[in-house]
């Protein structure tokens, strides 16, 4: 253990440390350029996202556009589209019972959170849906039921379904 002083002072450059990257973080959000700022999906090919754990989730605006807010002396400031990506956040967690919400933050173009799934979708049966059998069908494109792409994919389309609404707009990407 280093003595106190040598403590403080690498809180304090710690501190410095996270404030410049943090200032560094916010000059980049705004300066998005997609010929440098591309990424492909690290997603595992043959992993059941359905499973049991903890997802870390990052979900970020069309073009990184700044949308949901602004940062005022260091403190996001979320704008009435912000409060929609935050309630839906929110209510992702209430609408599926084996989801559980983590620690989240919605910022000006994006949103990082951890989500929970405490029991193996699986596994899990529908509350609702067909009594009788049904004929079999093509299993459809896209993600699978219960899975972390398809929570994802329900909790993108409502936010976009309610943001246009509220923007007076129709099919346009958030």
């Amino acid at each position: 253990m280093w003595p106190e002083k040598h403590n403080k002072l690498w809180v304090s450059h710690e501190k410095y440390f996270v404030d410049k990257l943090w200032e560094n973080e916010i000059v980049h959000m705004l300066k998005y350029n997609p010929k440098i700022h591309h990424r492909r999906s690290i997603r595992l090919k043959e992993y059941d996202y359905r499973r049991a754990g903890a997802y870390f989730i990052t979900i970020c605006s069309w073009n990184n556009e700044c949308l949901f807010g602004s940062i005022s002396d260091g403190k996001i400031q979320l704008n009435e589209y912000g409060q929609i990506v935050n309630v839906e956040w929110l209510q992702t967690g209430v609408v599926r019972p084996n989801v559980k919400l983590d620690t989240f933050i919605v910022m000006p173009n994006q949103i990082h959170g951890i989500i929970i799934l405490n029991e193996d979708a699986r596994t899990i049966q529908p509350v609702v849906g067909a009594t009788r059998r049904v004929a079999p069908t093509r299993r459809p494109n896209g993600p699978v039921s219960g899975s972390i792409g398809a929570i994802m994919g329900q909790y993108k389309s409502i936010v976009t379904k309610r943001l246009n609404k509220m923007r007076n707009t129709t099919g346009f990407n958030i």
